[in-house]
């Protein structure tokens, strides 16, 4: 009896670590995988049933059940669920007659609370929102408005200058224009507060709202809090103010996207640094090296990094929070969401093909495009009003003759571990002396320097050479001063040859997109010509084992052969 006793426990114990050593991570696959079938589940049902709950349902029993609960924190004042129900309700009513069920309604507005106070009042009447970019103007802006097929445009009061150039044409297709004013500015543009201020504050019918198919439209990005909890809003991202607003509002959970954990590193230290409530960030785009500064800098915060696209079809999420990885596979998810990584021709910048057409499968470890199945379980529905831009996005005959894929134009790796590592974005990878050199990983590595507060990578062409060479716009630290020597060990000591950058581009700020993400094109455009770039330019010289000033006669000399790089 307790020999058999024994046989089981030491069984036990044996199959215990077994699975510690060879599946470290089967518990937490299993709890995630769960959850991800339970959502399936979920959602399938919606499907079956034509239950199809929305976003401002939802906020709408929230509003029924906690109303006095905050729901939103704007510039030191305090906004209830109940009151952001009331206020949508106004807005609701001020459309009513305007608008119909499948209407489409562009919105033009800052972060504000009567942001989502239109976006809901105006999804209560069956409308699908489309989000405009504040930072774009004149014609992108009027071609981005077009393709949404909006007849309504709402634009906030500080924002209405960024329409001078296209409120004619606007005008002249027969949109109507409001602006978060309580008098009208000017003739044709309608003033929405003070009508606000005269509508009733009761619901409408919830029927108008009602969405019975998942394909239903309700919401249009245009890119370059309903769970109960309480949404802190900024106007702007201010990274001197971030962890003042932490502490002063008790947030426990930050979203992050691109550039934003890297300006906060870039901060200067503080003494209470660690002193605040947060315990979780999520987002995407957080880099190794800015991980774990942060990490150091900020104390045990667990972060959450996801992949995924608003377009896209597939996403991926580091539940293990493995530093760099961007997420996680195995098995079952693949059975799930069915992706795979195909060997990538980085000059002619498309996917290497067999003799019989088809894409072909890299191995663990190596770097591939990732591509998603586009099917029934997941569908690409494309870009509005642009079916050139869909059908560019999608990838036929790829393992077989028929068959569709979405093309994220990532390049990604996957370890022999299943973690998911970004690479880069197809277009930053460039080639140099036969060799792929991306941009992400040598920006990583000129980040350890102690004297780069940021980089931008990127390649250059060289007159005689094939490819592109390695060239970095850096910013030095306000306290610091820079240092080729330093930075040449540096390179030489972290970076095959291949991938140093030949020449270092000196910057007071890094050109950005809307979302921080660095721009490249006008940097690649201006090369490195002395004689047409006003900045400090620096070339990297073996003999002097340094980063030298670039000056002309060097430049003239590499463009005329006479130096070899």
């Amino acid at each position: 009896m307790w020999s058999w006793i024994a046989a089981l426990l030491a069984g036990i114990l044996s199959a215990h670590l077994a699975q510690r050593l060879w599946f470290p991570y089967f518990w937490k696959d299993a709890l995630f995988l769960t959850r991800v079938i339970r959502y399936g589940a979920r959602l399938e049902i919606y499907k079956r049933t034509s239950r199809v709950v929305t976003v401002v349902d939802r906020f709408v029993q929230q509003a029924q059940r906690i109303p006095d609960k905050a729901f939103l924190i704007y510039e030191g004042v305090t906004y209830t669920y109940g009151e952001l129900e009331e206020r949508s309700n106004r807005v609701a009513r001020v459309f009513k007659d305007a608008v119909k069920k499948g209407d489409t309604v562009a919105l033009l507005m800052s972060n504000e609370p009567d942001f989502l106070s239109v976006w809901f009042g105006l999804c209560k009447l069956g409308c699908a929102v489309a989000f405009l970019n504040t930072n774009i103007r004149s014609r992108s802006l009027l071609h981005c408005f077009r393709c949404c097929g909006a007849e309504l445009l709402v634009v906030g009061a500080d924002l209405l200058e960024t329409l001078e150039d296209i409120l004619p044409s606007l005008q002249q297709d027969g949109i109507t224009v409001w602006c978060m004013r309580r008098d009208s500015p000017r003739p044709g543009v309608h003033s929405l507060l003070d009508q606000m201020q005269k509508a009733s504050r009761e619901p409408v019918p919830a029927e108008r709202r009602s969405v019975r198919c998942l394909r239903t439209p309700t919401l249009y990005i245009f890119t370059s809090g309903t769970t109960g909890a309480t949404c802190v809003l900024k106007k702007k991202f201010s990274a001197s103010q971030f962890w003042h607003d932490c502490r002063k509002h008790n947030v426990t959970i930050f979203q992050y996207i691109g550039e934003l954990c890297r300006y906060l590193c870039n901060q200067p230290m503080v003494e209470n640094e660690k002193d605040h409530r947060v315990h979780m960030g999520v987002g995407n785009g957080l880099r190794q090296d800015v991980w774990r500064e942060f990490l150091r800098r900020f104390g045990d915060i667990r972060m959450c990094e996801i992949y995924g696209s608003t377009e896209g079809n597939l996403c991926f999420m580091n539940h293990i929070g493995k530093i760099g990885a961007v997420g996680r596979s195995n098995f079952f998810y693949k059975l799930i969401f069915k992706y795979d990584l195909v060997k990538y021709d980085l000059v002619r910048e498309e996917p290497v093909r067999d003799h019989s057409g088809f894409c072909q499968h890299v191995q663990k470890g190596e770097t591939g495009l990732l591509l998603s199945k586009i099917c029934s379980q997941s569908p690409f529905f494309g870009y509005a009003g642009s079916k050139q831009l869909t059908e560019k996005k999608i990838l036929r005959d790829v393992f077989v003759k028929g068959d569709a894929y979405f093309n994220t134009g990532d390049l990604m790796a996957e370890d022999e571990d299943d973690f998911i590592c970004f690479r880069d974005r197809v277009g930053d990878t460039f080639r140099w002396k036969g060799e792929n050199v991306a941009t992400t990983e040598v920006t990583e590595i000129l980040g350890l320097v102690d004297f780069i507060q940021e980089a931008n990578v990127y390649g250059v062409q060289v007159p005689g050479n094939e490819g592109r060479a390695g060239m970095a716009a850096v910013i030095v630290r306000p306290e610091c001063r820079f240092d080729g020597k330093k930075l040449f060990s540096h390179v030489l000591r972290e970076l095959p040859s291949y991938a140093r950058p030949l020449f270092i581009r000196l910057q007071e700020s890094l050109e950005m997109t809307s979302t921080f993400k660095q721009q490249k094109f006008s940097l690649v455009e201006s090369g490195f010509d002395p004689c047409s770039i006003s900045e400090p330019l620096f070339f990297l010289d073996y003999t002097e084992k340094s980063y030298i000033p670039l000056t002309s006669s060097i430049y003239d000399s590499i463009v005329s052969g006479q130096k070899k790089v």
